[in-house]
């Protein structure tokens, strides 16, 4: 768009609704998540890397990092915590020696799919508030906007393991007789 399109208020009210609405969101995002994880001693940080390794099927730190929307840093960091607790390990690839590597160990991987099984939608306040839509139109929203946003921020990598990730939640995880929203 170019600048002569739009104005400087209207782009203060884009970014003040953006902000607002997307901290309101992630609020009840983080709410939810904390609740749900925290029978099992993780954070978001340490699920979220389980979550990426399970799906990328082993991934780099740096992937980690990118896909995690976290420093580079702190997803070493978390990942060696979750490595310390028997979930993760760290490897070296022979012909990739500057990266380091993270897969899930068997226990992990049944810690993952444990949880999986306890998502609870009752309990989930973005699901339920989402619903109402859903049962309209006979889905839930796509997102279409809102991944058009994230991928002019992150790029088309980003995107691209997104899809992976919910490509592979489809073909693992989903009951299909539980998704009906009838």
């Amino acid at each position: 768009m170019e600048k002569e399109k739009y104005s400087i208020q209207e782009a203060i009210l884009y970014g003040h609704k953006m902000a607002q609405l997307s901290k309101a969101l992630w609020k009840a995002i983080e709410k939810d998540w904390q609740e749900w994880i925290k029978p099992y001693h993780l954070n978001i940080n340490e699920h979220h890397i389980l979550l990426i390794a399970y799906h990328l099927k082993g991934s780099s730190i740096s992937e980690i990092a990118k896909f995690g929307v976290m420093h580079v840093s702190t997803a070493f960091n978390f990942s060696k915590n979750l490595e310390e607790r028997g979930l993760l390990t760290f490897s070296k690839k022979e012909n990739d020696k500057r990266n380091t590597y993270v897969e899930l160990t068997k226990k992990g991987d049944k810690l993952l799919l444990e949880l999986m099984e306890r998502y609870d939608i009752e309990r989930n306040s973005v699901i339920q508030g989402t619903l109402p839509l859903a049962e309209i139109y006979g889905k839930f929203p796509d997102l279409l906007n809102l991944t058009a946003i994230i991928k002019g921020i992150y790029g088309q990598d980003y995107i691209e393991i997104l899809n992976r990730t919910v490509q592979n939640i489809e073909d693992g995880f989903i009951d299909e007789e539980e998704t009906n929203l009838e």
